[in-house]
């Protein structure tokens, strides 16, 4: 394998190590993966403003998200079917995230039960949620994500359809047979079928609820007490409505560039949602992150804090748990470092000062008139 230096070398190795069709479906983005690539150009385009002569001796990454101590501002994303990268799954990205002290988020389609996932060990666990047509399914699981005692419910709100990914349609994308979503082990819900296109796209249309809307959000309050994240706003619009239907945060996201293509980095709209949500709850960044400069980034921009997707299920793929424990080490390595030499000795001290983006260079421009 060699040494692996960064987060990115990971994807060249699960590429080589899984079939096609899985890599795939890691991998891809929706359409012309338009977004899949601002998503990590648009922080190319951020650049640092670091201040100097500052004693960065000791430097402090602790945060707290929603009342939970961690050791630092990266979390792990939800990715389904973790089993189709690795046959540990789930299970070795809980205890990853475990053992450095940070947050996994299950997804609804996890190749592991939330019970299966529990019985790993303690840890901070969010739960991300669909809504099914068939509400009792989601009260079900809920119930089950509390009961194995998950913390907060990540509402995943951009996926009314599954987005156009043409390379599961080439593919005829299922899951393999081996495999199962757990989390609705022994419910009549129909299964992943082979489709004329994505049998994923397929399964999406028969089950989960289009209707979907901020009644829902006032739905999921009164069955659980769980606090709701809502996953998936870019605009400054929604992120006041989420504030107006009592979100516990918001995670800007554009569902890993899979589901609407040509809408915005993630990172070029965390500044408008931040404003919008004007300190009343708590922003996170999801999609694009592999760097620790683009987490420095995000948090000068009002994040507080950033979840990783993709390079956990890379890593997962190429070296198992401890491809996913190395993923966390590498990005907080390199997240302390940028914090040392931008002169910020704990993440309070990181302000929007300490970068300037495109729109702040357009604004200074002389005029040419």
């Amino acid at each position: 394998m060699g040494e692996i230096t960064n987060v990115m070398e990971y994807q060249a190795i699960a590429k080589q190590k899984l079939p096609k069709m899985a890599y795939d479906y890691y991998a891809s983005g929706a359409e012309d993966e338009w977004t899949l690539q601002e998503n990590r150009e648009a922080f190319s385009r951020i650049l640092f403003r670091p201040r100097i002569l500052i004693d960065v001796s000791k430097i402090d990454m602790t945060t707290t998200v929603l009342g939970f101590k961690i050791s630092m501002p990266i979390m792990i994303a939800p990715t389904a079917m973790q089993k189709m990268a690795h046959p540990d799954g789930e299970y070795a990205t809980a205890r990853a995230a475990s053992a450095a002290n940070t947050i996994m988020t299950l997804s609804s389609w996890a190749t592991s039960s939330v019970e299966e996932v529990a019985s790993t060990g303690p840890g901070i666990r969010f739960f991300q949620l669909y809504v099914y047509k068939d509400r009792k399914v989601v009260e079900q699981l809920v119930r089950r994500a509390e009961r194995a005692g998950f913390k907060a419910i990540a509402l995943t709100v951009d996926t009314p359809r599954l987005g156009r990914r043409e390379a599961d349609i080439k593919n005829r994308f299922v899951l393999p047979p081996n495999l199962t979503l757990k989390n609705f082990e022994g419910l009549d819900l129909g299964k992943m079928d082979q489709a004329a296109d994505s049998g994923l796209a397929s399964y999406v249309a028969g089950q989960i609820d289009r209707t979907l809307s901020w009644k829902d959000v006032k739905w999921l309050q009164t069955i659980t007490t769980l606090p709701i994240l809502v996953k998936g706003v870019i605009t400054a619009e929604d992120t006041r409505l989420a504030v107006e239907n009592g979100a516990a945060g918001i995670i800007v996201s554009n569902h890993g560039a899979r589901q609407l293509d040509y809408v915005p980095a993630t990172i070029s709209a965390l500044e408008e949602v931040v404003k919008a949500a004007r300190g009343q709850l708590p922003v996170f960044l999801d999609g694009g992150v592999r760097r620790g400069t683009d987490v420095f980034k995000a948090l000068a921009l009002g994040a507080a804090g950033v979840f990783v997707g993709r390079p956990v299920v890379f890593a997962l793929a190429a070296a198992g748990e401890a491809g996913v424990s190395n993923v966390l080490k590498m990005l907080r390595d390199e997240f302390e470092l940028t914090m040392a030499l931008s002169g910020c000795t704990c993440l309070a001290d990181i302000t929007r000062n300490h970068i300037v983006t495109e729109s702040d260079r357009l604004r200074v421009m002389p005029s040419r008139l």
